[in-house]
């Protein structure tokens, strides 16, 4: 049996290493920490959103990055502070700009793909996940934005994604607990909402019942390529060892960058901060105070999802800071202040702030595939996009990695796909 080591634990690495056992393959994961999903995958805004597949390679996104700057509260905040990494990175980010369309067009197809996968698995291996199959709702406050979300909106129509412009008071009648003055906005109803934590948590489990080693607290060191295979290197409890096998695939979020230069690899994905509060309602009042729809606000850039009865996860913004974990308090109060504002019944008393690092190509396209060796793979660079397109990309690298390492079966399988 084919050995293949996946690095990294989040929502991208469980899914290639289910991806991966579903074909027979036997799969060792590494992740740092003491369990899965504890990074970027731990608290985010819960959206499985094929309508927020725009990508960000737009003049206007440049033209607000500029403009916001200075407020320390700004949506997307870009730190004025130079580095190589921040400079290529935005550098190639105005380069795909030419792309925008393609590009948007080529992550609604994935994220539509991804649904099938991710729903199939979480009814497979019987994964509760809070899940709302109820739709989001993108919520416009100018003529503008909403006239720029319908350009938006054919592009995602040419991805294979129906969504419908909606009235203020369709708007309320979707979702009755939304306060505030709109111009419009934009239902669709296929999207749906889940915790990322439990789904990445149940499906570990699953990956375990499967046979994947879970080879959690190991600190990845080394990643080597070699004429028959990868060797892995890593440290746990001081000791450090290595692990020889067919292939490796690199799931390693932020550390990804770092992790490909050691095999020759460029993936330059860089760390782009986001925020989320997780509301606890605890009463009557505040749970019927709260949306259960899940709903996107394009001025502020700030989603926010319903898990059960007792919690809201709001979250958003983008911080450019490099790899800085700090959670700031003005960051987190707007967050706060558009509960306040949109759900002004909603108790804001106990909140629990986090913060995490998004991985981030300059493109906004994941990396998935081969590099330049053929046993090191990549499934990384999503963005705010993971939980929305882990499942479709998780395939994507599993069947060319069982198609590398068992080509002789790769070959039956085209025959018979045939």
């Amino acid at each position: 049996m084919k050995t293949i080591a996946v690095i990294g634990g989040g929502i991208t690495g469980v899914t290639t290493a289910y991806a991966l056992a579903q074909r027979g393959l036997a799969v060792t994961l590494f992740e740092q920490h003491r369990y899965p999903a504890m990074e970027t995958s731990y608290a985010n805004g819960g959206q499985l959103s094929a309508s927020n597949a725009e990508v960000w390679n737009h003049w206007s996104t440049v033209k607000k990055g500029l403009a916001w700057m200075t407020r320390r509260d700004a949506p997307l905040l870009v730190h004025p502070s130079p580095t190589w990494h921040k400079l290529s990175w935005f550098a190639e980010f105005v380069a795909a700009i030419p792309r925008y369309r393609d590009n948007t067009v080529a992550t609604a197809r994935m994220a539509v793909a991804a649904r099938e996968h991710l729903f199939a698995w979480a009814a497979a291996e019987g994964i509760a996940f809070d899940q709302r199959r109820e739709g989001i709702l993108h919520i416009y406050r100018d003529k503008a934005g909403f006239e720029r979300a319908a350009d938006v909106t054919r592009l995602l129509a040419q991805g294979g994604l129906p969504r419908q412009a909606v009235t203020p008071q369709e708007m309320r009648d979707i979702e009755p607990a939304l306060a505030g003055a709109y111009y419009g906005g934009f239902y669709t109803e296929s999207d749906s909402s889940g915790d990322i934590h439990k789904f990445t948590s149940g499906l570990a489990r699953a990956c375990e019942r499967h046979g994947v080693a879970m080879l959690c607290q190991r600190d990845v060191l080394a990643l080597a390529a070699g004429e028959h295979g990868a060797t892995v290197t890593v440290r746990h409890a001081g000791v450090k060892d290595s692990y020889r096998f067919d292939a490796a695939v690199v799931c390693a979020g932020t550390a990804s960058r770092r992790l490909a230069a050691m095999v020759g690899d460029r993936v330059n994905v860089y760390p782009v901060k986001g925020y989320s509060i997780t509301v606890n309602l605890p009463d009557n009042a505040s749970q019927a105070a709260a949306p259960t729809v899940s709903l996107l606000d394009d001025a502020t850039k700030l989603v926010a999802s319903r898990f059960g009865q007792d919690r809201l996860r709001v979250a958003g913004t983008a911080e450019f800071a490099g790899f800085d974990r700090d959670i700031r308090a003005e960051r987190i109060r707007p967050l706060v202040d558009w509960v306040e504002s949109c759900f002004p019944g909603v108790s804001t008393k106990s909140i629990v702030p986090w913060a995490g690092l998004r991985p981030m190509m300059p493109d906004m396209m994941p990396r998935v595939g081969r590099g330049r060796t053929p046993f090191v793979f990549y499934n990384t660079g999503h963005g705010h996009l993971g939980w929305t397109l882990a499942a479709a990309t998780a395939e994507m690298v599993a069947h060319e990695v069982y198609g590398a390492v068992e080509p002789a079966a790769g070959r039956r399988r085209a025959a018979l796909a045939a």
